[in-house]
């Protein structure tokens, strides 16, 4: 199997996949394939601001938008990019088969991820025969692979919620004081009060939960009265 990309410089390489997995910096790389603008498509192509590596991330369509910003909030992701590697192997009777993941994300522990994003109606029977491929690659090299449906509606609207507040402006230098806040358990209201006046204390408190910084149930719908801890992380700000 090998493994095709376009670097930083625009130019376009294909290494052996244990050479690209192992000794490139795939995250740094441009889309292998551009993302075309399709008919009857409610969402166009665009691009989305990345908390975890600071920079736009350039994603193709809704699903793929959606587990772009699902990485971004995962605590285990250090960078992303929507198909930066195109694996290319032989199939049946020697014909060349390839398949471009839809995302990659680098891992705190330094090993990568690959995604492919099924619909809600789920994943075609040609994307699941590659996705053996695939997760056979990945697995090769040390990586790991997913193929994942929508989030629940209810953690994807209170993870879109939160991303609102994902960039670190809307921290306002409040962190430590809110994690020392919520030491032991609070309702969010109750912890923002404390704070000072909830205009100013919000932001803070809702980038806190979006950095991992407070820790709430995200499977049940976010409210003012839902209980929130500190969870340590913000030791890292």
């Amino acid at each position: 199997m090998t493994a095709r990309f376009v670097d930083p410089a625009g130019v376009e390489c294909e290494v052996p996949w244990l050479e690209a997995a192992g000794e490139r910096v795939l995250e740094g790389c441009l889309p292998i394939r551009a993302f075309p603008v399709l008919k009857g498509r409610r969402t166009a192509p665009g691009w989305w601001w990345s908390a975890t590596d600071r920079r736009l991330v350039h994603y193709g369509f809704k699903a793929m938008r959606t587990q772009v910003m699902m990485l971004d909030h995962d605590p285990g992701v250090a960078a992303l990019a929507c198909r930066p590697v195109e694996l290319v192997w032989r199939g049946r009777g020697g014909k060349v088969v390839s398949h471009a993941p839809h995302l990659m994300a680098r891992l705190t522990d330094g090993s990568g991820l690959l995604v492919d994003c099924a619909s809600q109606s789920g994943a075609g029977r040609r994307l699941v025969r590659r996705a053996a491929h695939v997760e056979a690659a990945a697995a090769a090299a040390g990586w790991h692979y997913r193929l994942v449906g929508p989030p629940s509606p209810v953690v994807e609207a209170n993870v879109r919620w939160l991303a609102g507040y994902r960039h670190p402006r809307c921290a306002g230098g409040r962190l430590q004081e809110v994690a020392a806040c919520f030491r032991t358990p609070l309702p969010l209201l109750e912890g923002v009060r404390r704070l000072g006046d909830p205009i100013a204390v919000w932001p803070s408190v809702f980038h806190a939960l979006w950095a991992g910084v407070l820790s709430v149930p995200l499977e049940r719908v976010l409210h003012e009265r839902t209980v929130a801890v500190a969870s340590g992380a913000e030791a890292v700000w």
